[in-house]
């Protein structure tokens, strides 16, 4: 994954800047005095703020940044004062996870805030803190959080040239329908299945099965993803867990170079996040074994111990998707598709429009647009075309729709680059085509609909706005061959 494609080195920047804001929360901890505990909380606050944090605007980001407190400080205060009183503590954080999730309703913000809230309750049982330390754990995570505003919009603000790009809305739905209602429920079973069943294996560290649960649910909608992100979490915790014996165990908790470690740590986590989530939990993995390396407490038995409430997450996410208001992944990826196929005729329309002379159409959102609805489209077809799918011949449709659809994107970016070009002129061809288009899409998202056989012009004026809309109509047509041969073998059935 270090050999993804990164664009702009925008992850390359976003690692960067996470260590230094990391490294200079615990600079922060530590000169004022605080304790070990203290500044590891600071240090993933820190972390937290960094990656969570996701709004399209840097207004928004910085709004978001400020709220956090008011989201982990109480969490923290409830998780130290009920430490020692197991049931209430259990049951809070229960609660905590149903609202947690639940706040992903209110968007990339609400993301956030539940992220951290959770957390904060997370790290209060992975360092076991007393309510002693309450005070000083607040002082850590406020020192974290003013270290990575001051990182993020001050010292390096990337986002002011290259702003991350909106989440697309959620599927819509009422009441149990509605994803995040139905998620909350799902994932709070998933995390009182871990939380009993993991007790049961260590009465000390049962909160990794909880977190494992937790962290399998983010950025998941179908019963099929949920189970491909449970897979490679395991996966990412043997390989780390290896990595942790040969690594972390030696070092015995040695400062310079675990802190030295933790930082790639950080900067993996933040590099490998968005294309390896496998990666990702392989860096996260390492980590965890580092700084239990600096708590005095690291030994392999400890390790083993942190696969077993691992898989033990993974089972109570799978059993909670599997029997608590199932979503097939099929359903997931089939709105996916019409979604991306509705954006494909919307930037089609304003293109007409704007080569038609409206100045105020414009294709190019549009074509951003569709580029983050492909990115959800993928990762709902992930299940099919997972290695380990045995489903061949819809995991080769799957992969055909993929293929055509990116060819899709290509075409409507090219189509938006010729409509804002002044020169750009329109005649009854480019009508025609749009038109086609327009009725390919209908057809390919309509109830069992063909797709209209109209020739296609030959070649003419305004040849480079004719020739994405000729690959455009291509590109709809051979979807009609994965997404209609069979309408009663959808692509998966999980």
């Amino acid at each position: 994954m270090f050999v993804a494609p990164d664009p702009g080195l925008a992850r390359l920047r976003n690692s960067s800047r996470a260590v230094i804001g990391v490294a200079l929360a615990v600079a922060l901890a530590e000169l004022a005095g605080l304790s070990l505990t203290a500044s590891i909380t600071g240090g993933l606050a820190a972390l937290l703020a960094l990656f969570t944090v996701t709004d399209a605007t840097v207004r928004a980001q910085r709004i978001t940044t400020a709220l956090l407190p008011a989201a982990g400080f109480p969490v923290l205060a409830l998780a130290t004062t009920l430490h020692g009183v197991p049931l209430l503590r259990d049951t809070a954080f229960l609660a905590v996870v149903f609202c947690g999730v639940y706040a992903r309703r209110f968007g990339p913000r609400g993301h956030a805030l539940g992220i951290f809230a959770f957390m904060q309750f997370f790290v209060t049982q992975f360092l076991h803190a007393a309510p002693a330390q309450l005070p000083e754990l607040c002082t850590a995570v406020s020192l974290a959080l003013v270290a990575a505003a001051a990182v993020r919009f001050v010292l390096w603000p990337i986002e002011r040239r290259t702003p991350p790009a909106p989440a697309p809305p959620p599927l819509p739905g009422t009441g149990l329908a509605r994803p995040t209602t139905r998620q909350a429920f799902q994932a709070t079973a998933a995390c009182a299945f871990a939380l009993t069943v993991g007790q049961i294996v260590s009465a000390d560290r049962w909160y990794w099965a909880v977190g494992t649960a937790w962290w399998i649910f983010v950025n998941t909608a179908s019963r099929g993803e949920t189970l491909v992100r449970g897979f490679r979490r395991v996966v990412g915790t043997v390989t780390g867990i290896a990595a942790g014996l040969l690594v972390a165990v030696p070092l015995h908790g040695a400062p310079a170079p675990t802190a030295a470690l933790v930082a790639v740590c950080v900067f993996g986590i933040f590099y490998t996040a968005a294309p390896s989530y496998s990666w990702m939990m392989f860096f996260v993995t390492v980590m965890a074994g580092l700084l239990y390396g600096l708590l005095g407490v690291l030994h392999p038995g400890l390790l083993l111990l942190r696969f077993e409430e691992t898989a033990l997450g993974a089972l109570g996410a799978a059993l909670a998707v599997t029997l608590v208001l199932p979503v097939t992944t099929h359903a997931a990826n089939d709105a996916w598709i019409q979604r991306a196929l509705h954006c494909v005729r919307a930037a089609t329309a304003a293109a007409s429009r704007r080569l038609a002379g409206d100045p105020e159409a414009d294709p190019a959102p549009h074509a951003a647009e569709l580029e983050l609805l492909l990115g959800r489209v993928r990762l709902a077809l992930a299940p099919l075309v997972h290695p380990l799918s045995p489903f061949r011949a819809r995991k080769a449709r799957a992969r055909q729709v993929l293929a055509l659809l990116d060819d899709c994107a290509r075409e409507v970016r090219g189509l938006a680059a010729v409509a804002a070009d002044p020169q750009a002129s329109h005649d009854a061809r480019l009508a025609a085509a749009c038109w086609r288009v327009e009725a390919a899409v209908e057809a390919l998202t309509g109830p069992g609909e063909d797709t209209p056989d109209v020739p296609l012009p030959g070649p003419g004026a305004d040849a480079p706005a004719l020739a994405h809309l000729h690959g455009l109509e291509h590109a709809l047509a051979a979807l009609a061959t994965p997404l209609r041969t069979d309408p009663k073998a959808p692509l998966v059935t999980a």
